[in-house]
């Protein structure tokens, strides 16, 4: 297909995003970039006038440029994930998937658009890590992830540091800069988790403990028990058989020694 401006936006649109036509957009790949200076200098340009947000802006398009390709589904009802497959449409300019009921993760191949402008996803229902590759799309001007269920470190590094906490808004399990909620860092070595790890796994010290506690419980509780009610039977026979023998053992040796003298 030779779309390159996709605008189905503030529509009743429900169910996937459709996957299948997305990979099919062969307009908004692999743009040649010798091709793309020519045309910059005034070469091609669409002559009809468009209305397109982009970078969170409703700009109208007079003269749109052959190789300005954007994607706008934004305001609908889709749902489940984002498609992985939309990271090959690698000469997106804007990407607008916002005020939809989109799940699970951003997709790290979205680390393969880097002529993206801008992308934004807010409002929606993503999880998950926000993904170190989109540190590599050098052109991003506007990110909004805002209003989502996105945790842990926000990446560092080239776009990501010239973006404000209005890109990250309503989003309670994210830290580190530009937030000013500080993420919490883990600075035991790899090396001594490791080795913990083994000895915990070969000697469990809560196991080892817990049978020293009953051990000492069940002896008291015996200890108590015999005091309580008095001389057991059986304890009282071992003990007389015993003083009975000494006594035995002790009249032999005397008789012998008797013996001898005489």
């Amino acid at each position: 297909m030779s779309l390159r401006i996709i605008d189905l936006a503030h529509n009743d649109f429900e169910g996937d995003l459709p996957e299948m036509y997305l990979r099919s957009l062969k307009a908004t790949m692999n743009v040649d970039e010798g091709n793309m200076t020519r045309k910059y200098m005034g070469e091609e340009y669409y002559q009809d006038s468009v209305m397109v947000t982009i970078k969170g802006l409703e700009i109208e398009f007079v003269k749109i440029l052959n190789t300005f390709t954007t994607i706008d589904l934004s305001s609908n009802k889709f749902q489940g994930e984002i498609p992985k497959s939309i990271g090959n449409l690698n000469s997106l300019r804007g990407l607008n998937l916002s005020h939809n009921n989109l799940a699970g993760h951003i997709p790290s191949s979205f680390g393969n658009l880097k002529l993206l402008e801008s992308l934004d996803l807010s409002s929606n229902k993503l999880i998950g890590r926000i993904p170190q590759e989109l540190t590599s799309l050098t052109f991003l001007e506007v990110l909004n992830l805002s209003q989502n269920h996105l945790t842990g470190f926000i990446p560092q590094g080239n776009q990501f540091d010239t973006f404000g906490n209005d890109s990250y808004n309503e989003n309670s399990g994210l830290c580190g800069f530009p937030l000013s909620k500080k993420c919490i860092i883990d600075e035991t070595p790899e090396s001594s988790k490791e080795a913990n790890a083994e000895f915990d796994g070969g000697f469990d010290w809560k196991i080892t403990l817990m049978g020293y506690g009953c051990g000492l419980i069940i002896g008291l509780s015996l200890g108590c028990l015999i005091f309580l009610i008095g001389k057991p039977k059986w304890l009282t026979t071992m003990v007389e058989e015993n003083i009975h023998k000494k006594i035995t053992r002790s009249k032999k040796g005397t008789c012998r020694r008797g013996a001898r003298r005489k």
